[in-house]
């Protein structure tokens, strides 16, 4: 049986479940081609240095437009997305939040705002306090070991709206940098699952949802 840190597969999963469950967080049931997530890798100093410089916290994620064209489109894409994700965040002002950190996160990490949609639908369904049996947290799921390799190594952050996000979208761009600008090979590297399909095709399926009409 595999163990880890001292405990059993099965006994480190319950663990987690009640931890989570103590601390009103939620552990959800997914299915095990979600349940790989990113692997630590060695990093070199010169890449763990720009990633940790792209993950420091930098203020709320407020738009700026270069143009008023830009504004208007971006306004576009909020009142389009809004209506698709009241299902999941009943709450206008959580929503607009949600939203507007998705689009200055993946903005900032030269990545479709759909795409990122698409994994967070994908890898915790817009739960912002998952943990998955693995132990990966929040929003797009990030592994603990990123807080220590480029954050302030505090995991518990890995649940704030902005963090999450950020790291999520840093770490993706590192691997889509990694594999050359072939996101299907990303995307399986973010998951831990590089060479298989169906993590990568059930992202780009969750992308379609989130594309504007």
């Amino acid at each position: 049986m595999v163990r880890v840190a001292g405990l059993s597969a099965q006994g480190e999963q319950r663990r987690l479940a009640l931890r989570a469950g103590a601390a009103g967080l939620t552990a959800w049931a997914c299915p095990a081609w979600v349940q790989a997530s990113q692997i630590e890798e060695p990093l070199s100093d010169s890449v763990r240095q720009a990633l940790r410089a792209a993950v420091e916290f930098a203020g709320p994620p407020e738009p700026e437009f270069v143009s008023p064209e830009a504004r208007i489109a971006y306004l576009r894409w909020l009142g389009e997305l809004s209506p698709r994700l009241q299902r999941r965040k009943p709450q206008l002002q959580d929503r607009i939040e949600f939203l507007q950190t998705v689009w200055y996160e993946s903005r900032r990490a030269g990545l479709e705002e759909s795409l990122v949609l698409g994994v967070i639908q994908v890898e915790s369904a817009f739960r912002k306090f998952a943990i998955s049996p693995v132990g990966a947290r929040g929003y797009m799921q990030i592994m603990p070991f990123w807080a220590r390799l480029i954050g302030d190594g505090d995991p518990a952050k890995l649940f704030h709206l902005q963090t999450n996000i950020r790291f999520g979208c840093v770490i993706l761009r590192h691997y889509l940098d990694m594999e050359g600008g072939d996101l299907f090979l990303a995307l399986g590297r973010y998951n831990g699952s590089r060479g298989r399909a169906t993590y990568p095709n059930a992202v780009f399926a969750a992308q379609r949802q989130w594309r504007l009409a």
